[in-house]
């Protein structure tokens, strides 16, 4: 079952590109499962990560703003990030004005949360965005 406010499904049904910070190249990691997922969706993902060049061969970016100076706008962005590491992340997601953040299992940093919601950014803490786009696809194949 679905558990999320009615504006966070409706940009994830509009969304066409996804930033998934802290994207790793390792195949057995979520993250990199994600973007592959969201790469076969259809959606324009944009892997940020430092220590990389490419992720399934998509150009990495360092950050949110780099990316977003050669992609474009960002409608989520998917943080892979311990929570101790959020706040800078979810900053630059406000400084480029993405449409929602959601911060993945186990990831809950209720300050950022608060500056993202301040900023008029829906939030989503301690879920799973692909879990939850799988849930919408069967719904609406039903």
């Amino acid at each position: 079952m679905i558990s999320l406010d009615p504006q966070v499904i409706e940009i994830i049904e509009e969304a066409r590109t996804i930033a998934i910070v802290g994207c790793s190249s390792d195949p057995h990691r979520d993250s990199y499962y994600s973007a592959r997922y969201f790469q076969d969706q259809g959606y324009t993902v944009i892997p940020i990560n430092p220590k990389y060049q490419t992720v399934l061969e998509m150009r990495t970016y360092p950050d949110l703003p780099s990316a977003r100076e050669a992609m474009g706008a960002t409608d989520i962005v998917n943080i892979y990030r311990a929570p101790e590491f959020v706040l800078p992340h979810v900053e630059e997601a406000i400084q480029i004005r993405a449409r929602l953040i959601w911060m993945q299992l186990g990831v809950v940093h209720e300050e950022a949360a608060g500056l993202a919601r301040a900023a008029g950014i829906p939030v989503v803490m301690d879920q799973c965005l692909r879990a939850k786009h799988k849930q919408m696809q069967r719904m609406e194949r039903a």
